[in-house]
């Protein structure tokens, strides 16, 4: 089968990677000023991976479309309503969608598969890929899980056979909106768990990963989905990636920021924590550690004491 991928970063060259793996004819698109994707074509190596023979890579949008039916998406959660228009522009018609990020619109709260929809106005299928793993461990040939969901059981099960492998075993999820719900929310704890690190309160995760799923849940279920979610893959499953991994960058970041040291990657929690604040508002549910990683990040309030703050909060029963 032909597959194309757009997005030429960490994910989204691996997904290209991992395509080509799965014996598919892969086409990889990167924005013309993309120094990722000039950086493929010259080089065919980024600081995670080598590219396949088998895998093109192009500038040319309408070129990357054209190539296939199944488009798997990978770019910054924010950038894609914008990519989402662009591609609008061309005849997308029957055309299946994987998006391969792990966040929310940061200023309407919105998911990425509504962002899709509210910005294609053409007949297509949109689906998401989520659940733990990282470039290195896969490309070591360490093998995970992860879900695929949409809207569409089929759509969901025809992309499960198509990138199903004997590294990637894929589930096939049943809850849309709880999937990517959870997916993204994980991101911000990711960041809170970082902070702890910085401090040396490691100790703290283990608390801070059980009241995060169910403040995870809490969410999930007044919006429609299954708790559930938020203890399957999506969430809950993908916490040992992100809240103790060195490659995890949302970790990274939390733990560098209250280090007072730089960090130039993408952290998807970052933009994550206003959308979660938004559907807080919107949904009538209290958000304790969003909202503590927003006072730390947006109102630059003191992290350790609004950090230990969430663990010293006034005496409640746990469910």
């Amino acid at each position: 089968m032909k597959i194309t991928v757009l997005g030429c970063g960490r994910w989204g060259s691996f997904q290209a990677w991992y395509a080509d793996r799965c014996g598919h004819e892969v086409l990889l698109w990167g924005r013309p000023d993309s120094r990722d994707r000039a950086k493929l074509q010259q080089t065919r190596k980024n600081r995670y991976l080598t590219l396949p023979d088998g895998v093109a890579v192009t500038d040319d949008l309408g070129a990357a479309l054209a190539h296939s039916e199944v488009v798997v998406i990978s770019i910054s959660a924010q950038g894609l309503r914008q990519l989402a228009e662009q591609l609008n522009t061309f005849d997308l018609s029957g055309k299946a969608f994987l998006l391969c990020m792990k966040g929310m619109e940061q200023q309407s709260g919105k998911r990425l598969s509504q962002v899709m929809q509210e910005a294609i106005d053409q007949p297509v299928g949109v689906a998401v890929l989520v659940g733990p793993g990282h470039v290195q461990s896969y490309t070591a040939g360490i093998p995970g899980v992860m879900v695929i969901d949409s809207q569409d059981p089929a759509l969901t099960r025809r992309l499960v056979e198509v990138f199903a492998s004997d590294l990637i075993r894929l589930y096939i999820g049943t809850d849309l909106i709880g999937t990517e719900i959870g997916a993204a929310a994980k991101n911000v704890v990711g960041l809170a768990a970082g902070m702890l690190d910085g401090y040396g309160y490691e100790s703290l995760k283990g608390p801070l990963m059980a009241r995060g799923a169910r403040e995870v849940a809490r969410l999930i279920g007044a919006m429609g989905g299954s708790e559930r979610s938020a203890y399957g893959l999506c969430h809950l499953g993908d916490y040992e990636a992100t809240l103790f991994s060195p490659f995890s960058n949302n970790r990274t970041f939390g733990e560098r920021f209250v280090k007072g040291e730089p960090f130039d990657r993408l952290a998807e929690g970052v933009y994550t924590v206003k959308a979660m604040l938004a559907l807080s508002q919107a949904h009538g549910v209290e958000l304790p550690i969003s909202q503590a990683l927003y006072d730390i990040v947006y109102r630059q309030a003191d992290p350790k004491q609004v950090l230990t703050g969430l663990f010293l909060r006034s005496i409640k029963q746990e469910f």
